[in-house]
């Protein structure tokens, strides 16, 4: 399996755009948080929310290539259930439903990190510190606020045993602690 560092430096070879590199860094910031929570493998949940989206300026709005691409671009660097979770994430056009917990936290994750980062970043101070759990709820729960965010992906982490209150919590918590790194 890749390292951090080297899928850093995939990451920062496939995206050119800080939003992405934001995202791609805080949920796998979730994800470790979800992997200890689940005693799960840190580093292969981390590394797999680090590429869920390398494929993502190449393939642009051609959204049947999104994970396929990046499976080609994985091949034999990442384990298979790396892969299927980031095939997952995409199922629609993948065909590959999601079915583990990593594939179901994966697609949770990304939205949920996606509505935070919208909101600190269109807030007065612009820092992630001033978003709290009951602002990110009711977000969550408006449906005319941001309404390109897919919620009933949000809706996953349910799945897997955690409810949405509690997940978005772990969620804020996760992106606080990389704050500086995100520049938020």
């Amino acid at each position: 399996m890749l390292s951090r560092n080297q899928a850093v430096n995939l990451v920062k070879k496939y995206l050119k755009e800080q939003d992405n590199i934001c995202l791609a860094l805080a949920v796998e910031a979730i994800l470790r948080k979800v992997a200890i929570l689940f005693n799960k493998d840190q580093e292969l949940w981390g590394i797999t929310g680090l590429l869920h989206n390398l494929d993502y300026e190449y393939c642009g709005s051609n959204f049947q290539n999104r994970g396929i691409i990046s499976n080609q671009i994985l091949d034999g660097l990442i384990p298979e259930k790396s892969v299927n979770a980031i095939k997952a994430n995409n199922y629609k056009y993948t065909n590959y439903s999601p079915i583990s917990s990593l594939d179901k936290c994966l697609i949770a994750a990304i939205p949920s990190a996606e509505l935070i980062l919208y909101i600190t970043k269109n807030s007065s101070s612009k820092k992630l510190s001033d978003v709290n759990l009951p602002l990110v709820i009711t977000k969550v729960n408006d449906s005319s606020f941001a309404p390109k965010f897919n919620r009933s992906r949000i809706n996953l982490c349910e799945d897997i045993g955690i409810d949405l209150k509690s997940f978005i919590k772990l969620c804020l918590n996760a992106l606080n602690k990389i704050s500086d790194e995100l520049a938020l």
